[in-house]
């Protein structure tokens, strides 16, 4: 974390965005919608995905990029299975409405997949993931990233995104297994907030997609290319997930992905899904939990190497850094907090600090 950081209300962080959102078109209930699940995203940890990607986001909907006022259409195809066609809206409202249908067929079927197309990005996948938990549910999101930043393993032309992966678990009384991971070493919204703060990126990350070699500094991340986890296994995850969240819902992939970062008035036309499943379908909700908590006591309690402090599991930090930040507030680099000040004066909407 960089050290000139102000710490800052989610609430406050909720209710800019929210201001941000209403002066450029949005509707009161959507601007209230997105702003919460963005301060969530603060509030987990994913801070590339939270109060950082405002200012984008404003762009994109002033540019003409983003459907001020969709008309979101459900089309229920069979008894779990689903297509939401977001009209072009913000991602963030298109996919919390499939993550709303598919736990509803879940309810119904068991389990329900809800297809997106029309889309646009919406945040870290842990929040959408975790949606169906609160049913009892195992939640399973990805998406096809808003913009490619990958190569085919051995190639240099940049066809595969970062798309993500995110799995949820609930644990009962405990903190649920949360899974979220880039299917690169890093998610592109890593690289822009060290590109944002001037800090080189570590090696690993990207190499230069003349030659190979590692690229760290951050003034030249326009001439890497980001590296798949796993090597080629990453790049082979990252291709089926664009299938089954682009292609299978009629959703850009690959060259006709539009990059979201460079581009504000094209439609993006993203992918993604949602799964729900309902774990009464299997085993006695309780006993699951209660086999999930024992071995999980049994992953935390192995044996350690050398140095190792404690096995950290997905999920550990995500509710423990939840109720920090609840209590001490969202950490906000200089930098960050610099660019969100200059657009509130803009928007004539006030500053953060």
């Amino acid at each position: 974390m960089p050290t000139d950081v102000t710490r800052i209300a989610s609430a406050t962080l909720c209710d800019f965005a929210a201001a941000a959102f209403r002066a450029v078109g949005l509707p009161e209930q959507d601007a209230l919608v997105v702003a919460g699940l963005m301060a969530e995203a603060d509030l987990i940890g994913a801070d590339a995905h939270g109060i950082f990607r405002l200012p984008q986001y404003i762009r994109r909907l002033e540019a003409g990029g983003v459907n001020k006022t969709p008309n979101i259409t459900v089309n229920r195809t069979a008894a779990a299975t689903a297509l939401i066609d977001g009209d072009n809206g913000m991602g963030h409202l298109v996919v919390a409405r499939a993550a709303e249908e598919a736990i509803g067929m879940a309810r119904e079927a068991g389990i329900g997949w809800a297809g997106v197309r029309g889309s646009n990005h919406a945040g870290p996948a842990s929040i959408y993931a975790a949606m169906p938990l609160e049913a009892g549910m195992i939640g399973i999101y990805s998406a096809v990233a808003s913009a490619n930043h990958m190569a085919p393993w051995g190639g240099t032309d940049l066809l595969l995104g970062t798309n993500p992966l995110a799995i949820a678990v609930p644990a009962g009384d405990a903190p649920p297994v949360v899974l979220d991971i880039a299917t690169t070493v890093v998610s592109y919204g890593t690289i822009k907030n060290y590109v944002l703060q001037g800090r080189d990126f570590k090696p690993g990350w990207m190499i230069d997609r003349k030659d190979g070699s590692d690229l760290t500094d951050h003034n030249r991340s326009k001439d890497g290319v980001l590296l798949p986890i796993g090597g080629y296994k990453g790049a082979g995850l990252a291709l089926i997930l664009g299938l089954l969240a682009g292609s299978l819902n009629n959703a850009g992939v690959g060259k006709h992905v539009v990059d979201f970062n460079a581009d504000d008035a094209s439609t993006a036309n993203t992918g993604q899904f949602v799964l729900a499943l309902d774990i009464k379908r299997f085993i006695d909700p309780e006993l699951f939990a209660a086999l999930v908590v024992a071995h999980l006591d049994e992953l935390r309690h192995s044996a350690r190497l050398p140095g190792v402090d404690g096995i950290r599991l997905p999920g550990d930090e995500r509710a423990k850094r939840r109720a920090e930040r609840l209590s001490q507030g969202v950490p906000i680099s200089a930098a960050l907090c610099h660019v969100l000040n200059t657009l509130g004066a803009r928007l004539n909407i006030g500053t953060l600090a």
